[in-house]
């Protein structure tokens, strides 16, 4: 039997500390940013906030609906909610099908995060990140599948279109005989008028009051939710993918591909952006919520370039970039599986405040009046206000529009703080 040698002292315990480091150290670069955002209580709120946004919009229908959830006239039942969430005469905007398709299918995509959960255990913090992106992934495909009236020369049978029924009318007229309609809280449709209510003030029946056209305020507050959000994410998205293909371009081969989107950039930003917008938005002749999108993307990258032709300037020449290009990589793959991912930390931050920026522009053209008129805009019922001189109708949209850019605003700073590498614990 051997002894230990009193000449060596033993080992010390591993400290908490130690082991709360070595945790850290496990962890993806973008849980450590997730840990470092949540310990900053005011961007948690502004989180707090986008996620509930996000649910009110996508649970506008279960508000606000002008069909009932269930209805019964003698011997017939139906229930028409479910598929009026789809008859592209009620909702025609391709953003109401997204937010309804998302709300038909969450029921099974929060199946699968609960047996991902169960299935990986610990490990689920390291995997949700892909099953998130595949759930989107496929919720676009399923779009791609049921919004468009044909595909090429062929008719989409997923195009759904029939007869919409006024069963609020229906109800009053078959009152005698005993029918029952279960409608949700609110039942109106955003899109119902009904003039002998117009610019009525709010009520118990109108929670907001009506609009010029005797339209439920309140009704187009909440669908509204859905055209500031997907404006916000879709146009910056645009010019986000611009901007990092352009200015990672520039900084990682330099000379004259350098020179030339510089000068492209420059030519831009001499532009006045807004009164670009509304010169390009005045030229289409059927305006759509994705034009002001598309419009929105294609003249504000300008900044973004500028951010990843710095980074790109700065990480080309370190080490890293170097061995890959020593190991035979193509710059393909240089640029976007070795230099990207270093560079991307300042773009979160400009795209977190340009979403609030891409709000503001599509409420500003709302209000003027080269908006898209088949959705429900914020800009639009503030413009209505004006013009009638209405409080509830210039209160209602404004704050709503201060307090989804403010939240934004708020998520951008702790973001900021959360990627800046001295503010590291």
């Amino acid at each position: 039997m051997t002894s230990a040698d009193p000449r060596v002292p033993p080992e010390p315990p591993p400290s908490a500390e130690g082991s709360a480091e070595d945790e850290v150290a496990r962890l993806s670069y973008a849980n450590q940013v997730f840990r470092r955002l949540r310990r900053n209580r005011i961007a948690v709120v502004g989180l707090f906030c986008i996620a509930l946004l996000f649910l009110l919009a996508t649970c506008a229908p279960l508000f606000a609906q002008s069909q009932p959830f269930y209805w019964r006239s003698g011997e017939e039942v139906s229930f028409p909610w479910f598929g009026a969430l789809f008859n592209r005469l009620i909702f025609e905007s391709s953003v109401d099908v997204f937010f309804n398709l998302l709300l038909a299918l969450s029921p099974a995509y929060l199946l699968v995060f609960a047996l991902a959960r169960r299935r990986f255990g610990k490990r689920f913090i390291d995997v949700r990140g892909r099953l998130l992106g595949g759930l989107m992934a496929f919720h676009f495909l399923a779009l791609l599948l049921v919004a468009p009236a044909s595909w090429g020369p062929f008719d989409n049978p997923l195009h759904y279109t029939d007869t919409v029924v006024d069963y609020d009318g229906k109800k009053q007229q078959h009152a005698a005989s005993g029918s029952t309609a279960v409608f949700p809280p609110l039942a109106y449709h955003y899109r119902d008028t009904n003039p002998t209510k117009s610019v009525q003030a709010p009520s118990r029946e109108h929670w907001l009051g009506t609009d010029t056209e005797g339209r439920d305020v309140f009704t187009r507050m909440l669908y509204g939710t859905r055209i500031s959000l997907t404006i916000g994410v879709v146009a910056v998205a645009i010019y986000v993918a611009i901007g990092i293909v352009l200015g990672a371009m520039a900084g990682y081969f330099g000379g004259w591909v350098d020179s030339l989107i510089s000068r492209l950039i420059e030519v831009m930003i001499c532009f006045p952006s807004f009164f670009l917008i509304l010169t390009l938005a005045a030229l289409i002749d059927e305006r759509s919520i994705f034009h002001v999108m598309v419009i929105i993307g294609l003249t504000s990258w300008t900044g973004v370039a500028r951010l990843i032709r710095a980074e790109f300037l700065k990480n080309r020449n370190l080490e890293y970039a170097q061995a890959a290009l020593a190991l035979g990589l193509s710059h393909f793959r240089v640029i976007f599986r070795h230099i990207l991912p270093n560079a991307i930390a300042p773009v979160l931050v400009t795209a977190t405040f340009g979403i609030a920026s891409a709000i503001l522009v599509e409420s500003s053209l709302a209000f003027l009046g080269i908006g898209d008129p088949t959705v429900a805009s914020w800009g639009e019922t503030l413009n209505a206000g004006r013009l009638q001189w209405k409080l509830w109708l210039v209160l209602a949209p404004g704050f709503a529009i201060f307090f989804v850019v403010s939240v934004f605003n708020l998520v951008g700073e702790g973001l900021r703080d959360a990627l800046d590498p001295k503010l590291r614990v």
